[in-house]
């Protein structure tokens, strides 16, 4: 009875012992704080000044740095959990997560903490990093890139896909040293680049780089060929595919391109770009790249860090995976696109050689069928993003002003040479027909386009009911169904005499884009306000931003919307008057134009200080669903300049 009687208070004192050891407040601060520590230590990869015991920081530190090498730079989040103690033993977990090209690997790891030499500290191991990783193996990651998504048109026409390409380049490895230099300088004259830079970078590559000189096409009629490539010695054609569109000009401004990374955009993605990774360049590419580029598989393998592959003269890669996620690829983007008429855009300005556009939108339900700048713009968004005074164009905007105080296309107004307000002088465009001055109706006013005329019908409606039928046309508001960057017009509520004078025809501080023109003329062929469409799934979205090679200058920014849209009633003169700038104006041009009846207005606007000023040349014009505007920077008259491009654009629209 003794015996059993002193067992258990021997028991009952080591077990009350243990919940004491468990309990100890003082303790478990000190565990909780070494394990805190460490935790910010790993989040960090630098442990080189935590609590450790049974293995130095710095040694730590090393075989820390030597386990993550293969992530890439990439760092975890680690947050320590709380210690608990059994059988004497106190662990803590640690809850990991990394960020893997926008996958979460999340597990849980636990290590032991203990008292050493009156200090508490973690008992470093390698698996406190990762789940059953053991001395000497290391972590290491696997990337698959995600086939990219397509831009589409409409009817979901492949803009840009995966098409052909051959990289071309000098494989160092099979050139003879000697010939490198020859061979580097021969294939960049053969290619089009600068030889002596090439040369340079096939000097400074390794051994057995592949240096890429250019990626081509790969088109049936392709120059520089396979042959005049391989005939160059070391000098290869490798097949590959990359997201183009059908030519290298289509569209480009807008849908942008695809390329390798910049180091600008691999520091701005949170570890989801890395060197070599295919992004978005400009446009719509840029833009939508979360969108269409998908996500990269990811696979994170534990091993040795040669793999025990056969060279190392070890095992076969025994390599166990620890994470995987299978690439995702990336979602198309719907667009409002028309291949044939953005083709034809792009063609039609091919040879003009100030900056240029044309812009095409169905009035109907807004959709921007084509949206062109010609190589003249330089690779800048002209055709949406271009803030230039339209000129006479905006007399469309006037007489809208004008009707809703009472004036129709009869009213009787005085077209003369010359019309001085607060001692400025305005004139008529040069080559005004003498026929048309004197007292004219307001309709022949604009369809000849007397800038005195329509000066001398200033008092009649004020800068800010200017401002509201601009608005009611679509200009100076919000496209909130557009899906990109565009610049809608400015037009102020406020203006003194004489800018109010030049407001009328379309001068001083009145601005517009191409594609705001083809919304106004749009407008007036619904006989109701359009609101342009571009992008028809927006998907994961960012910002757009305007190259930076052309910004134009900063604007006031446009209402929110119009709360008086036109009607159809006060659109209908309207539509009569840009007819009449066809049959009796001076667009007599497009009455060759096959179909139904086209409606125009032509603009020209000065701007700059040279004598003779330089112009701007306008026209928009509307034939059936379709509404066109064509701009051309320093162009001359609209009619004579612009004209002939609505002209082909029309008629070749129509066939």
């Amino acid at each position: 009875m003794g015996n059993i009687r002193t067992a258990s208070l021997v028991l009952s004192a080591v077990l009350l012992g243990a919940v004491l050891t468990s309990c100890d407040d003082g303790s478990k601060a000190a565990a909780e704080a070494a394990a805190k520590e460490l935790s910010s230590g790993l989040s960090s990869l630098d442990v080189s000044h935590a609590a450790l015991i049974g293995t130095d920081p710095g040694a730590a530190q090393s075989q820390l740095k030597s386990i993550v090498a293969g992530l890439g730079g990439l760092k975890p989040s680690v947050t320590a959990g709380q210690p608990t103690t059994a059988n004497g033993t106190t662990t803590v977990p640690f809850d990991f997560s990394w960020d893997l090209s926008g996958r979460e690997w999340k597990y849980t790891t636990t290590a032991e903490v203990a008292q050493s030499n009156g200090h508490w500290g973690v008992k470093w191991v390698p698996g406190l990093v990762a789940p059953g990783l053991q001395a000497g193996e290391v972590l290491k990651l696997r990337t698959t890139a995600p086939a990219r998504g397509d831009i589409l048109g409409a009817n979901d026409a492949q803009l840009v896909t995966e098409r052909p390409v051959k990289r071309v380049g000098i494989d160092k490895a099979k050139a003879p040293a000697a010939q490198l230099d020859s061979s580097a300088r021969a294939l960049a004259s053969l290619v089009g680049v600068d030889p002596a830079d090439y040369a340079k970078q096939v000097a400074a590559s390794g051994p057995q780089a592949f240096v890429q000189a250019i990626v081509l096409r790969d088109t049936p009629d392709r120059t520089p060929t396979d042959e005049q490539i391989a005939a160059i010695p070391g000098a290869f054609a490798l097949g590959d595919t990359l997201p183009l569109a059908s030519t290298r000009e289509f569209a480009r401004a807008v849908l942008g391109t695809v390329g390798d990374a910049t180091a600008e955009q691999i520091q701005k993605s949170n570890g989801e770009l890395s060197a070599g990774d295919q992004t978005g360049q400009g446009g719509l590419e840029a833009q939508y790249d979360d969108q269409l580029r998908g996500k990269d598989g990811v696979t994170v393998l534990a091993g040795h860090p040669d793999g025990g592959s056969a060279a190392s003269g070890t095992q076969p890669d025994q390599s166990r995976t620890l994470f995987t996620a299978p690439a995702q690829t990336g979602t198309p983007l719907r667009t409002t696109l028309d291949p044939k008429l953005q083709q034809l855009a792009d063609d039609t300005l091919a040879s003009v050689g100030p900056a240029s556009a044309i812009v095409a939108i169905r009035p109907s339900d807004g959709s921007v069928l084509a949206a062109a700048s010609g190589p003249g713009s330089n690779g800048y968004n002209t055709a949406m993003l271009g803030q230039y005074a339209p000129g006479s164009i905006f007399k469309t905007v006037d007489s809208l002003a004008l009707f809703r105080q009472g004036a129709t296309p009869d009213l009787k107004v005085q077209c003369t040479p010359t019309l001085t307000v607060d001692g400025k002088t305005f004139q008529n465009a040069t080559g005004y027909p003498e026929d048309h001055l004197g007292t004219i109706t307001l309709e022949d006013a604009y369809a000849h386009s007397c800038n005195t005329a329509f000066i001398s019908q200033r008092d009649k409606v004020s800068q800010a009911q200017l401002q509201s039928a601009a608005t009611s046309l679509g200009l100076a508001i919000d496209a909130p169904q557009l899906g990109t960057d565009a610049f809608m017009g400015s037009v102020p509520a406020t203006a003194g005499t004489t800018e109010h004078a030049a407001s009328m025809i379309g001068q001083g501080q009145i601005l517009m884009s191409p594609l705001s023109a083809a919304v106004m003329a749009a407008s007036v062929q619904k006989g109701g306000l359009v609101s342009p469409r571009l992008v028809l799934n927006t998907g994961e979205s960012k910002p757009a931003t305007p190259s930076a090679s052309a910004t134009p200058s900063a604007s006031p920014s446009p209402a929110q919307a119009n709360d008086k849209p036109i009607t159809a009633a006060e659109a209908a003169p309207l539509q009569a008057m840009m007819r009449a700038v066809v049959t009796s104006g001076h667009a007599g041009f497009l009455l060759s134009v096959p179909g139904a009846p086209v409606g125009a207005k032509t603009g020209t606007a000065e701007f700059g200080s040279d004598n003779p000023p330089k112009t701007h040349a306008w026209i928009i014009g509307v034939h059936g669903d379709l509404s066109v505007a064509v701009f051309v920077d320093e162009g001359g008259l609209g009619a004579t300049i612009s004209g002939p491009l609505l002209t082909n654009f029309l008629t070749k629209a129509s066939q």
